[in-house]
């Protein structure tokens, strides 16, 4: 794979038990990459190791007046040199090829995870994390694969030198070959010091790329409440540590290069000792001593590597393990599907909660706990993640996948899953671009941008768009910044209703679709989506009085199975738990409410509805 391919027309399928099953896989998937660097690196080390014994032969022929072996002894150096150069060339770009290829396959395998779980990533993973994953984490993985094959080039190289100079001279040689493993596995028992420092570096810096990353997103809130300074003590405190944790990281590795440079300059002092001793004796010719010092000389660079690699294992596991895990994720739906692409219709149906919305009609659901409904929500939608079953919905596993129109969801390709049933999560995200790009989704064509933007209420949306966009008058030509930043929570809320709307999908799931609106707005909006989405299945998770005055059928779910089924008010007057949600009220407090608008004359439907169901449970208590 060279650079000019990229993107793979098929990343492949990671490994992600674990970071180093990871980084594994990655290798594997780059042998011919990995094999090139070390043919270029053992071309460019073996060359360069060469240059001592050129060099001792040199001296030698000075020293005997042959003026052949001397001419020689140049043509050789001439050629090291020329293969010198060509090697680190083609090693770099080799190397360099491997890492950016391995990065790029972890971007690809990334964006295909991002687009398999769509929002739900961002329940399972904080969104700082992915960033940190995608950015600063592919680029140590990158390192850490490209750096394999050329330690092991740089290893291959001090063996062959190694056997090279027992066999070339014994009695320096031997002191060579011994004391070299020494030097490579001396640092041996600081590179677990060094690495748990390097983690903890990773994992504060992570928590402050986590914390700049939702600081950036709720900036808006934060100014409107005075928070600023509050969050910037707070980034500043996490940014301090990860200087502390970067300095005694760094201290380590000073001291893990300081003993590399110390031990070879010993190994260097022992040998020319010894290289000295023996010339005095007769026992070696000068240029034999002249080879086996510069060689441990120049054993220094490919030695240098070892550093290097433990360096890129230290700073890429946790980088690794973090990309595994975010890869692990997956959803409960086959994302080929076993069964044939279609477009299933009827009633949609939870057999792990006893949720069932009808075709054709808007069903409400009332949820205590927000969390709850917005992970029941993306059940219904196919896209159910561990956390299901720990929040509360039981069985989500064990009793199946969600059912539309008797067809499991989890048995249809992705596509057509979410071509028949869309979830809009509570926190929709607005891309930047025009109003029109925004609004350029699949759909049905059944339903217009302007009937949707209608249904929605965004007529103030489009009015505060123009005033604000100075190249055009058309506001579906207005840009968008991104996420909607320069827009109110209201209206981006509005706006991705209308995007919702237009796709027209055959289910249609909206969880908390009103809660930034006003009251006014939001009776408005209820109308327009009941009198839009006719004839179409909907399911609202809304807690809303005005938008569940409007469903066809109110669903209240408790403890993960559903508890009451009904209509709004009746559900209101006899059910204290469905009231207790709605109203936000004890019991006593809706007695004494009512009681007092009866003295006034003031009495709505809701509250003689409320006062009866009191009545009857004090009655049945009695």
């Amino acid at each position: 794979m060279q650079i000019q391919d990229l993107p793979y027309p098929d990343p492949g399928v990671p490994d992600a038990r674990s970071g180093p099953r990871f980084l594994w896989w990655l290798g594997r998937n780059q042998l011919g990459g990995q094999f090139k660097a070390l043919a270029w690196g053992l071309l460019h080390f073996v060359a360069v190791s060469a240059l001592p014994f050129c060099v001792g032969m040199a001296v030698q022929a000075v020293i005997d007046r042959s003026g052949t072996r001397l001419a020689l002894t140049g043509g050789l150096m001439a050629l090291c040199g020329a293969c010198i150069a060509l090697g680190e060339t083609m090693l770099h770009r080799t190397a360099v090829t491997n890492w950016i290829t391995a990065a790029a396959r972890v971007q690809q395998l990334l964006a295909r995870r991002t687009a398999l779980l769509g929002s739900a990533l961002t329940r399972r993973v904080a969104a700082g994390e992915v960033v940190a994953v995608s950015t600063g984490d592919v680029e140590k993985i990158g390192w850490f694969v490209e750096a394999v094959s050329r330690f092991t080039a740089a290893a291959l190289t001090v063996v062959l030198v190694c056997v090279g100079l027992v066999v070339y001279q014994p009695a320096l040689g031997v002191i060579v070959a011994v004391g070299v493993p020494v030097l490579a596995l001396a640092v041996l028992p600081l590179l677990p010091r060094a690495t748990g420092r390097a983690d903890v570096q990773r994992e504060k810096a992570g928590r402050a790329t986590e914390l700049a990353s939702d600081t950036v997103a709720g900036l808006r809130v934060l100014r409107g409440i005075g928070g600023e300074e509050l969050f910037l003590d707070r980034y500043r405190r996490a940014s301090q540590e990860v200087r502390h944790a970067a300095v005694r990281s760094a201290r380590m590795w000073s001291l893990i290069a300081a003993i590399q440079v110390l031990l070879p300059g010993l190994l260097m002092i022992a040998v020319v000792w010894r290289g000295v001793l023996l010339a005095r004796d007769g026992r070696i010719e000068v240029g034999e001593l002249v080879t086996v010092y510069s060689a441990v000389m120049l054993l220094t660079y490919p030695l240098r590597h070892f550093e290097e690699i433990a360096m890129a294992w230290s700073f890429s596991r946790p980088s690794a393990k973090r990309a595994a895990r975010v890869l692990a994720l997956d959803r409960a739906m086959d994302s080929d599907g076993s069964r044939a692409a279609q477009a299933p219709s009827g009633d949609l149906y939870d057999p792990a909660t006893g949720l069932l919305a009808p075709a054709g009609r808007l069903t409400a659901v009332v949820c205590g706990d927000p969390d709850v409904a917005g992970l029941l929500a993306e059940r219904l939608g196919g896209h159910p993640s561990e956390r299901t079953a720990e929040a509360g919905v039981e069985g989500a596993v064990s009793n199946g996948s969600v059912l539309l129109g008797n067809v499991p969801l989890d048995e249809l390709p992705l596509d057509s899953a979410r071509t028949a049933v869309l979830v809009q999560d509570k926190d929709p995200v607005l891309l930047s671009g025009s109003l029109r790009e925004l609004l350029d989704v699949p759909a049905s064509g059944l339903v217009s941008a302007a009937s949707a933007l209608e249904a929605a209420q965004c007529g103030d949306v489009l009015d505060a768009l123009t005033q604000g966009s100075l190249d055009t008058d058309d506001p579906m030509d207005a840009r968008i910044t991104e996420r909607g930043r320069s827009l109110s929570g209201g209206q981006r809320q509005r706006l991705a209703l209308a995007r919702s709307l237009i796709t027209d999908p055959e289910v249609l799931v909206l969880d908390e679709p009103t809660s930034a609106v006003d009251s006014h707005t939001e009776a408005r909006i209820a109308e327009g989506l009941r009198s839009l989405r006719a004839g179409r299945t909907t399911v609202v998770f809304t807690s809303s009085p005005l938008l569940l005055d409007h469903a066809d059928r109110v669903v209240l779910v408790h403890e993960g199975r559903v508890a009451a089924v009904g209509a709004h008010r009746q559900l209101v007057r006899d059910e204290p738990l469905y009231r207790a949600v709605v109203t936000r009220e004890t019991e006593e407090e809706a007695a004494t409410k009512v009681a007092s608008r009866t003295s006034l004359g003031a009495v709505t439907p809701d509250d003689e509805a409320v006062l009866n169901g009191v009545l009857e449970e004090i009655e049945e208590t009695a």
